[in-house]
């Protein structure tokens, strides 16, 4: 069997004369969890929904498990229902009026099953998710994560290929969305689930992912691992999109370093091979030191201000590299006017594609 469970190739979605998604390609393999990032109207829900059947695409092919879903050329366009995957939206979908265990068992009743398999099925469903103790309960009785829990239940209960996720925890208060990525990602390993998580959290896309796709106005900036995503960030938009970056401008020099305008040389490392037309670099906030490290970059400066935010403290510096953030743990912390050294390795200075 093909490692590839989802293929999605040269995607094209219109509305009217505006294009939502504009030539999306990319893969979903067995057991992977492929989370979808970006801003409001990216294209990143509507990419979804096509995966779903829930759109109708202008152009392209979308194959799970090597059977075409959708295919422009072939003219083919497989019903949601048969394509083997289930959904979790944003907005629980949870009836109220139906116990916790005929939510869960829904699905199974519209694929007529029995009602022993029925039953052993919804079962094992609501154990996967520690909710089968509250089988018998009205759902309108749950909490939102109880609620987001029956969700999953009844997207797990038919054992479907893949599982897709609309944003399935914004709902839900800070410290439980924070609970439920744990649980998510436990469960999501443990089970082997294939899944395509939507979220414009960078967070929640970081913790839970084995890849990411940052989108951005219906095209695809980058994908990688959460690690090359943070630390390798191909452009400014996925560089400031995801986490805290500082962007310097300059130019790149004969010998391979970078100019800053302000008249310091960095050394820099890229994600891309380097064409020389390169003119800025992207230092993250969290990869700065105030004091000097042998065989890094140094510049001097002065801290402007101090924010302290609880689990770090935020410095703005003033620099001859112009204000920097600069982000480190609440512990011997710099008063303002404090004269420091600004440190980072040129693995931590990346230089962005123009």
């Amino acid at each position: 069997m093909s490692a590839t469970r989802i293929e999605v190739k040269d995607l094209v979605i219109r509305y009217g004369d505006a294009v939502a998604v504009n030539g999306v390609s990319f893969t979903v393999d067995r057991g992977e969890h492929v989370t979808l990032l970006g801003p409001s109207g990216c294209g990143k829900t509507t990419t979804l929904r096509a995966i779903a059947g829930l759109e109708q695409p202008a152009s392209g092919s979308i194959h799970i498990d090597g059977y075409a879903m959708y295919d422009a050329s072939a003219r083919k366009n497989i019903p949601t229902e048969q394509r083997g995957v289930s959904m979790v939206f944003q907005s629980y979908a949870v009836w109220p009026h139906m116990t916790v265990f005929d939510n869960v068992a829904y699905g199974l009743r519209v694929r007529k099953q029995g009602q022993a398999e029925l039953k052993a099925n919804a079962e094992r469903a609501l154990d996967l998710v520690q909710m089968r103790h509250l089988a018998e309960r009205p759902a309108s009785k749950l909490s939102g994560g109880q609620q987001q829990r029956v969700a999953l239940a009844r997207a797990l209960a038919f054992s479907p290929t893949v599982v897709l996720f609309d944003e399935p925890l914004s709902n839900l208060d800070a410290k439980l969305r924070a609970e439920m990525r744990v649980e998510l990602r436990e469960l999501q390993r443990r089970l082997d689930i294939t899944s395509v998580y939507v979220t414009h959290d960078q967070e929640e896309a970081l913790a839970i992912s084995d890849r990411v796709i940052v989108m951005n106005v219906g095209v695809i900036e980058q994908i990688g691992t959460p690690e090359q995503i943070y630390n390798r960030p191909r452009s400014r938009f996925v560089a400031d999109f995801v986490g805290s970056a500082n962007i310097i401008k300059g130019r790149l020099s004969a010998d391979g370093l970078f100019a800053t305008d302000g008249g310091v040389t960095l050394r820099a490392t890229a994600a891309h091979k380097p064409h020389g037309k390169e003119s800025e670099v992207a230092i993250r906030t969290a990869y700065i030191d105030l004091e000097a490290r042998p065989g890094d970059n140094h510049v001097p400066g002065t801290v402007r201000q101090r924010l302290f935010h609880g689990d770090f403290v935020q410095y703005v510096i003033d620099s001859a590299l112009g204000s920097l953030s600069v982000r480190r743990p609440p512990v011997n912390l710099l008063d303002e006017g404090a004269a420091v050294t600004l440190s980072f390795s040129s693995e931590h200075c990346v230089l962005l594609e123009a």
